[in-house]
């Protein structure tokens, strides 16, 4: 299985030539900042819970985000430097283009885990101002993304019917994941026109997300519906449905959180009731596409599916899930979703052990560096 789990129609020569390339950083896709995104969400998922992670655990994982974080930085860009028609030959495929949203919440997974979880290390200048910087160039590569891999996929690409994949929602997911961590950094910017900026500016990030999602939606559940199954490979991406949805409902209590701060009282009290009366329906729903999902997951199972990059997709959608709930948590009171979010918390702990230990596998074996297996050719029909 390729690096992007993705079989790519490539004539004979041109595979063949792909294949006696040996320079590993040619397959080397954006997907890869999937495994920095389910990283770094363990540990900052982990200081949301009512009985918080050891820190110290915390604090190492972070780290270990962060050096995931440069070393994939170098290596996509050593990528793009040399071996550019791999780098276009992506952007312009449908099923990995949209992979170039990980790029965005990798940045931000890691600068608002810089600053919940390395603070104590950094010091809280440091941690603010590196915060601030990953926050900004996150916030741009996602809005960017956001714009223009629809723009690609409409304009450039050549998406065949029945080919609606979950992977669609990761370019426009990338501003939603903005909007929560835009709250971490308001309490640290001057008090009046700008804590209202990043409260109005990531609530406007949090619809622009909510809308592009819910057009994306009904297209990927009504491929599902008329034709079946995801192929196999394939299938762990049914869990990126949860991103958005997770997400949101973190965003909205974020912000919840810091409105009496940087708005008037009776705004900050309607912000309050809208995590509420927004989070909870919309939870509710997150939990009966896991059920959903993890049914499909097992069948998939059971008919052989093997480890690919798409594992990842196990862990930090269901981590928007833990600080989903645990939002849900501080404003309701309700012990429900305590015991939701930790158990949710111990499912992220399970999916991040397996798909760092597939991932390193595949790397130890170099199958997870290696050009895409072509699709066998459909078997001609028989009389």
């Amino acid at each position: 299985m390729a690096s992007y789990a993705h079989p790519q129609h490539l004539p004979s020569p041109a595979l063949a030539a792909d294949r006696r390339t040996t320079s590993p950083l040619r397959h080397l896709g954006p997907n890869w900042y999937a495994a920095v995104m389910g990283t770094a969400i363990v540990a900052s998922a982990g200081t949301a819970l009512p009985a918080p992670v050891p820190h110290a655990a915390a604090v190492a994982v972070w780290a270990l985000s962060a050096l995931l974080l440069a070393a994939l930085l170098v290596a996509r860009a050593g990528h793009w430097l040399h071996h550019r028609d791999q780098a276009r030959a992506h952007l312009l495929d449908p099923a990995v283009a949209p992979f170039y949203g990980c790029l965005s919440m990798a940045l931000l997974a890691v600068g608002g885990g810089t600053l919940t979880v390395g603070a104590e290390v950094l010091g809280e200048r440091t941690a603010v101002a590196v915060d601030l910087a990953l926050f900004t160039a996150g916030t741009a590569l996602g809005l960017l993304a956001a714009a223009a891999i629809p723009y690609l996929m409409v304009a450039r690409h050549k998406v065949a019917p029945g080919t609606a994949s979950p992977v669609w929602l990761l370019p426009v997911v990338a501003p939603m994941v903005s909007a929560a961590q835009g709250p971490l950094l308001l309490p640290y910017l001057p008090a009046g026109q700008w804590q209202e900026a990043m409260l109005l500016g990531s609530y406007a990030m949090f619809g622009l997300s909510l809308l592009a999602t819910l057009l994306m939606l009904p297209l990927i559940f009504g491929r599902l519906v008329v034709h079946g199954p995801l192929p196999l490979a394939l299938t762990p991406t049914l869990f990126l449905v949860l991103g958005p949805l997770g997400q949101s409902t973190t965003a909205v209590n974020s912000l919840a959180d810091v409105a009496p701060d940087a708005i008037g009282g009776s705004y900050a009290g309607a912000f309050e009731a809208f995590a509420v009366v927004y989070g909870v329906p919309v939870l509710g729903f997150a939990l009966l596409w896991l059920a959903l999902a993890l049914a499909l997951v097992v069948r998939a199972a059971r008919s052989g599916l093997g480890f690919s990059m798409t594992w990842w997709g196990f862990t930090f959608p269901v981590g928007t899930c833990v600080t989903g709930a645990a939002g849900l948590a501080r404003h309701t009171g309700l012990a429900a979703y305590e015991w939701l979010a930790t158990g949710l918390y111990v499912f992220l702990v399970a999916a991040w052990v397996v798909a760092a230990i597939g991932t390193l596998r595949g790397l130890a074996s170099g199958r997870l560096l290696t050009a895409p297996t072509p699709a066998p050719a459909p078997a001609p029909a028989t009389a």
